[in-house]
């Protein structure tokens, strides 16, 4: 059963994406496999847009209809089932789709566990032929080398790391808006869960994202951090934060 979902995901996953990123190593001149990888990234975001605007849909309707769930959470608060009862049935009522962003997250975890694997275990340059659609020509030269001097093959790099922290707190800091002023409102454990969480996103998440980032092989982090560029210029382009 374990076997036949992994090789259903490398089929409609790992596969496509490999092609993908070889034929545009092939076409590009100089076969910059860095540019490669900024090129599939930007087709991979833009193929999962429509998912991220139902995620941000979902976002803004959960904030719209805040206030109504706090009411809500103080007129149950003794009756914790009664209580998600009545929030759930105010999501209904107001078409609020609260897991609408596990979608997007559920989608992009086999693609980038996918482009992980491309560049940690399938050792580029070396091409896998055997798995090459028909139209998709090996190229006969890989350059490993982004731009003539970052290495894509590299196992860690800490530019592309430190820029992996940055962009993901600049998006963060986007995606979520501004920080909530302290409310005069007498402080409750669900405030101060919220409160917690806001700043783990805000500013421990981006750390964390970083030091993947240098785990990853350079080629990843490249991924990573082209892909939150784009994301911030989707908020730029919304005008939902500027």
């Amino acid at each position: 059963m374990w076997d036949t979902f992994i090789g259903f995901l490398h089929t409609i996953v790992y596969t496509p994406l490999y092609n993908g990123l070889i034929y545009f190593i092939d076409v590009i001149p100089g076969h910059d496999v860095g540019i490669a990888v900024i090129i599939l990234t930007i087709l991979v975001r833009i193929v999962l847009i429509p998912l991220s605007a139902k995620a941000v849909e979902s976002q803004l309707a959960m904030k719209k209809v805040g206030p109504e769930v706090e009411v809500l959470k103080k007129k149950y608060k003794n009756d914790r089932a009664e209580q998600s009862k009545a929030i759930m049935a105010l999501y209904k009522e107001r078409g609020v789709h609260p897991f609408a962003g596990f979608g997007l997250l559920l989608i992009q975890l086999p693609i980038l566990f996918a482009l992980y694997y491309i560049f940690a275990q399938s050792g580029l340059p070396k091409i896998e032929v055997d798995i090459l659609y028909t139209f998709v020509n090996a190229p006969e030269v890989v350059n490993m080398e982004f731009l003539g001097f970052v290495d894509m093959a590299a196992a860690h790099n800490i530019v592309l790391a430190v820029l992996v922290a940055i962009s993901q707190y600049i998006y963060t800091r986007l995606s979520m808006g501004k920080k909530q002023d302290d409310s005069p409102i007498e402080a409750s454990l669900s405030k101060d869960l919220a409160k917690s969480f806001d700043m783990q996103a805000r500013y421990v998440m981006p750390l964390m994202f970083g030091v993947i980032a240098f785990i990853l092989p350079a080629a990843a982090s490249l991924f990573y951090f082209t892909a939150n560029v784009f994301m911030i210029g989707q908020e730029f382009i919304s005008g939902r934060r500027f």
